[in-house]
């Protein structure tokens, strides 16, 4: 593609050299511009990467990422860093004394080179070092490849580009003394004397030295007779008994690696997995590169069309027979079996043979592999199967799906993995010119996760991107076995569909087997071995006999084990439900008995000291606790459904699962007459307490457990008096409770002096009660008032103690909620440093984790981290990069416009520009209005008064800052733009009329002050 523009050019070249590292804007303005930069350099650059956008489009991008700006693209896109890495695996080869592979490594790398090194851009100040650099390595892979192309006798053809190389540079020794060993081997001794002869003079003359200890030893060598002189050796491999691979190879980096060391180790290794994960491919990978196939002794067996076990050695005979050009001895000779031929055709030294696809023929496998390699010492076996041969010495190589991408992706995340990398390479197959980008990465990577990362699965389903678009594709997983049908026809029937590939399996299994696979399809999350004995057995598959069954299921991949949990692949259970509905077993009741009886037994550890290992319960079984939930929905039980939802709500609600409960709430009411009056009332309750304007979270989950504590008699049971009666509760997690809700009554009527015993209460009663849930909230609470009263030490230490509560309860959403608090105290403070610590942390957390919103709204606090530091040019690229990332952030997006328009507002208000701060106020302050929370409705006044003061309007200035007082029930004394707000506004008005302007505002009556505060901002009335 043509990239206009030098500079454009530049700013490409620089972020590819990096290969997906973010560059400081600072290092990319003096990288392009050097000592000189233009005026209004970062406004230079921000157009450059605009321009660059652009120019890109269709083909790639350029993020705004913390750090800097990136080319989201891998290194080996990059043919700088494919270059090194091949000119690196090329010397290791060489080092190996592997000279034909150092070769084809060496000149790869080589032809990646279209002319010298950045040419186009060499005017850049971060060119020409990185340019000679370049060269240099370049210079150093030729010679390289020279070694290489001498040592396989190939002397003759590279004798006129090693004189080209030369003439380029001419004091290179080790060129000499290449060219001297290339025209030794050629017979021309007297012409490697004279280079030698040559090197010296030019030596001595140019530079004043003797040629090198290395050079002189080959002049010797020479001289003795001594140098070497391979032999020319054939270019071509040896025969290859291997199939040819028709499409790319992709993933399975660390297998391949696993698989070389264990079959260095061992002389039996199988390679075990499911149906479609691939072995067959990975076999045939590993053994092209093992050092047998060199030598032409590496015997590719199929089994997976063989059906009868004692033909197995005379299927293997068929295949290295062949080879021979003869399967029996003729003549008079006596007639030997398969299983002897075989032993004597085997005995060649170091050698491989593979054997495809065991499973069905795992016994006859296993005996023939054991006799061959006891009769052969150099033998090696490498066989596939879906289990394992189970014979002394055998070595396993566990296959499971290829790589999936973690959390919520980016886009050069997503194309890193190694299920959405084949996807992708098959779809190009089938739709030339399809690729993965923002148009089509979420559809592709759902279809990954959906079809488990497995090899075959996601070839059929890229086969359907010949009449399908990749959308449609996604849209119809649920019927997957119908949509899967269009593999190759060249492939085996088990191959050629979905549906087929998992029936392969389900036909080699026994009758317990097949009983206990289809009902362990009920457990979308897996299951422990008790659930399994449990709501599996009956008197066809007693509970004794389970743990053998479930057994027998790991071994033969239809089960995966992972700690003490056993689950299916979600194409296995999909097959396997239809299995138990064709079965009409109905073992839903005993699974929802099963499961409304553990979320009952822990429920009430929620709230205690026990409540990390009630968590971890609750977390392991939150699928099938939902499946349950979801069966007695269906079932139309609604007595056991609000059961369930009773048994899980704390639970949704210390995991921030603020949907369920309402999803479950309107489902269930959805049946009608059945539900219970009870459920009725308490549903009730819940929606009253959501309708109120401003409900916090504190009060409304004080409100949700009071509606399922099962004491609510009456729908006219008043929530107040029951919160007035709980304050005294003998309870402590009760009394805790309560007085939190209280507290949080009082705060939002700006009486924070009033909620001090309250808030003290509340943080005595979750620490007698255990619950580090309670702890977090309390703590919170409870660094508020100092933090107002500018009293950092305390409030930084509740906030620290929040934030190792949060680690330990383990809650994403707390977690990130309490650092950044913690991240805006320092910052308040004057920890500048502290509180980039905090939220370097939290987004290298974020994006680890691969937390797409949640790392992009960490940007509001890296925004405004910017601005507290000075730094208002780079917050204001992080608010730009935010607008474009609206979509990713956990609100609707007007809301998260208006909160970019209040950060926006700060930075205006900051930088002392009044017209712009006064047009976007309206906007800033709406979402505040909106929640109707009395810290953020302070704030707006706080921000108004900054702007009235700019605007050059002191006394009112003082009056909104004394609303902020009225509206929250203190004034914000700790921070540091307010107390020289005041100071500022008392030395232009004087202490009695700064006094008295604050007064104005602050003795109004709290309805008062918002009605004046909505007035002043063009919003609304409260």
């Amino acid at each position: 593609m043509d990239v206009p523009g030098v500079r454009l050019r530049m700013l490409l070249a620089r972020l590819a050299l990096e290969a997906g590292r973010p560059v400081q804007a600072e290092s990319l303005i003096d990288d392009l511009w050097g000592e000189e930069p233009p005026s209004g350099a970062a406004a230079a650059l921000q157009g450059l990467v605009s321009r660059l956008r652009k120019a890109l489009h269709g083909v790639g991008s350029v993020e705004l990422a913390p750090g800097g700006y990136r080319l989201p693209v891998r290194p080996a896109d990059v043919d700088v860093h494919r270059f090194e890495e091949l000119a690196g695996q090329g010397r290791r080869e060489l080092a190996a004394g592997r000279a034909r592979e150092a070769a084809s490594l060496l000149g790869a790398a080589l032809e990646l080179w279209q002319g010298p090194a950045l040419a186009d851009v060499l005017d850049a100040p971060f060119a020409r070092n990185a340019a000679t650099r370049l060269q240099e390595v370049r210079a150093g892979v030729v010679e390289d490849r020279f070694e290489a192309e001498v040592h396989l006798g190939r002397h003759a053809e590279v004798l006129a580009d090693l004189g080209a190389a030369a003439a380029e540079r001419p004091l290179g020794e080790r060129l000499a003394g290449l060219r001297m060993r290339a025209l030794s081997a050629a017979g021309r001794q007297s012409d490697a004397l004279a280079v030698y002869e040559e090197m010296r003079a030019r030596l001595g003359e140019e530079l004043g030295v003797d040629p090198s200890p290395e050079l002189r030893e080959v002049y010797l060598s020479l001289l003795r007779g001594e140098l070497e002189r391979p032999a020319a050796q054939p270019a071509e491999a040896p025969p290859s008994r291997l199939p040819a691979s028709v499409t790319s190879f992709v993933g399975r980096e660390d297998e391949i690696a696993a698989l070389a060391r264990l079959m260095t180790a061992a002389r039996l290794v199988t390679i075990v997995g499911p149906g479609g994960a691939g072995k067959t491919r990975l076999a045939l990978e590993v053994a092209a590169r093992d050092v047998a196939y060199n030598r032409g002794r590496v015997w590719f067996v199929p089994l997976a069309g063989l059906s009868e076990p004692d033909r197995l050695a005379d299927a293997v005979l068929g295949v290295v027979g062949a080879s021979d050009g003869r399967l029996y001895d003729g003549g008079g000779q006596p007639r030997m079996t398969a299983a002897d031929r075989l032993a004597e055709l085997l005995d060649v030294g170091d050698a491989v043979l593979l054997l495809d696809n065991c499973e069905h023929l795992v016994d006859a496998a296993a005996e023939l592999a054991d006799a061959l390699l006891v009769r052969l010492p150099q033998l090696r076996i490498l066989a596939t199967s879906r289990e394992p041969l189970a014979i002394t010495g055998e070595a396993l190589c566990h296959l499971g799906p290829l790589a999936l991408p973690t959390g919520e992706p980016d886009l050069a995340e997503a194309s890193g993995a190694a299920a959405v990398r084949l996807f992708v390479d098959r779809a190009g197959g089938v739709r030339p010119g399809f690729t993965l980008d923002e148009s089509t990465m979420d559809a592709v990577v759902e279809i990954c996760r959906r079809l488990d990362g497995m090899p075959l699965a996601l070839e059929l389903a890229a086969a359907k991107l010949r009449s399908m678009r990749v959308e449609q594709v996604e849209r119809r997983l649920d019927d997957r076995f119908r949509l899967l049908t269009s593999g190759s026809r060249a492939a085996l029937p088990r191959e050629r569909t979905l549906l087929a590939m998992v029936e392969w399996s389900w036909d080699l299994l026994d009758e317990a087997e097949r009983t206990l696979a289809r009902r362990l399809s009920v457990f979308p999350g897996g299951a422990h071995l008790a659930a399994l004995e449990a709501v599996c057995s009956d008197a066809s598959l007693p509970a004794d006999d389970v743990l053998y069954v479930v057994d027998a299921l790991v071994e033969k991949s239809i089960v995966q084990q992972v700690g003490d949990r056993y689950r299916m692949l979600e194409t296995v259970r999909a097959y396997m439900a239809d299995r138990l509905s064709d079965a009409a077993e109905d073992i839903a009741p005993r699974f929802a008995d099963y499961f409304l009886a553990l979320a009952e037994r822990h429920e009430p550890l929620l709230r205690t000291r026990d409540q990390l290992a009630a968590i971890a319960v609750f977390d392991a079984e939150q699928d099938n606790l939902v499946a349950a939930l979801r069966s007695t929905l269906a079932a139309r039980d609604a007595p056991r459904a609000y059961r369930f939802v009773r048994a899980l709500f704390w639970y949704w609600a210390n995991r921030g699962l603020n949907t369920q409960l309402e999803t479950f709430m309107g489902a269930l009411l959805e049946l009608g007459d059945a539900v219970p009056p009870e459920a009725r009332r308490a549903f009730d309750l819940l929606r009253s307490a959501s309708a109120a304007r401003e409900v916090h979270p504190a009060r409304l989950l004080w409100i949700t457990q009071r509606a399922f504590s099962g004491e609510l008699a009456e729908p006219a049971d008043s929530s107040d008096s029951h919160l007035r009666l709980a304050l005294t509760s003998p309870d402590p997690w009760q009394r805790a409770t309560a007085n939190w809700a209280h507290n949080f009554t009082l705060v939002e009527a700006g009486d924070l002096e009033g909620g001090a015993r309250a808030r003290e209460v509340a943080l005595r009663g979750f620490e007698e009660a255990g619950d580090r849930w309670g702890l977090v909230m309390s703590l919170l609470a409870l660094g508020r008032v100092p933090s107002l009263r500018g009293d950092f030490a305390t409030s930084i230490a509740a906030f620290e103690r929040a934030v190792a509560l949060s680690v330990e309860l383990g809650t994403e959403e707390y977690l990130y909620w309490t650092r950044n608090r913690l991240a805006r105290e320092r910052m308040r403070g004057g920890d500048l440093d502290g509180a980039h610590r905090d939220l370097r942390a939290m987004l290298d957390r974020a994006a680890t984790s691969g937390q797409r919103r949640r790392e992009a709204s960490l940007q509001f606090s890296l925004a405004n981290w910017q601005r507290r530091a000075g730094r208002l040019e780079a917050s204001e690229q992080t608010l730009d990069a935010l607008e474009g990332q609206v979509h990713r952030l956990p609100y609707p997006e007007q809301m998260a416009r208006d909160l970019i328009a209040g950060t926006r507002l700060m930075n205006r208000l900051a930088a002392r520009s009044a017209p712009e701060a006064r047009a976007l106020l309206p906007r800033a302050v709406r979402p505040n209005f909106t929640r109707a929370q009395s810290n953020g409705l302070a704030w707006a006044a706080e921000q108004v008064g900054e702007l009235l003061a700019l605007e050059d309007r002191p006394a009112e200035a003082a009056t909104a800052l004394g609303l902020s007082e009225a509206i929250r029930g203190a004034f914000d004394e700790g921070e540091p733009a307010l107390r020289a707000l005041v100071a500022a506004l008392t030395d232009r008005l004087g202490p009695d009329g700064y006094r008295d302007a604050y007064a104005a505002g602050a003795d109004l009556p709290r309805p008062a002050a918002l009605t004046r505060l909505a007035d002043l901002t063009a919003q609304p009335a409260l």
